[in-house]
């Protein structure tokens, strides 16, 4: 499956523990990332990334594409609630492209580990019938 990864500068270590933590499930998948969160997660884990650009210099576009072509199985967008990052067009673009798509998104370590999980067990292979 298709591992779309994205975090918020004050987000980037949570997710490099979190691509530590999960590198056994990670490492079955193709992940793709926006620019400084692959470097981060590559440099991390040594997990092949596919990287898009920053995200402020197209990275989430990039991703938007990918998602809107359903070439995205899950998404992973470490947000910081705190900033007004979260009124940005492209994670506005990204979440609404997840919903009309019915790609998991996870905003927050929680529901990534439980995504995770689920992938792991095989809970999301109702995606390939999608594709």
């Amino acid at each position: 499956m298709n591992i779309a990864l994205a975090a918020h500068d004050s987000k980037k270590i949570l997710m490099q523990n979190l691509c530590i933590a999960y590198k056994h499930i990670l490492r079955k998948h193709n992940i793709f990332a926006t620019g400084s969160t692959g470097k981060t997660v590559e440099e991390f884990t040594g997990l092949a990334v596919t990287k898009y650009l920053e995200g402020f210099l197209g990275g989430e576009q990039q991703m938007a594409t990918h998602i809107g072509h359903n070439d995205i199985d899950l998404v992973i967008y470490l947000c910081n609630p705190q900033k007004e990052d979260l009124k940005e067009p492209g994670i506005l673009a990204i979440m609404a492209l997840c919903e009309s798509k019915n790609i998991p998104f996870a905003t927050n370590l929680a529901t990534a580990e439980v995504l995770l999980l689920a992938l792991d067990r095989g809970d999301l292979a109702w995606r390939e019938i999608l594709k």
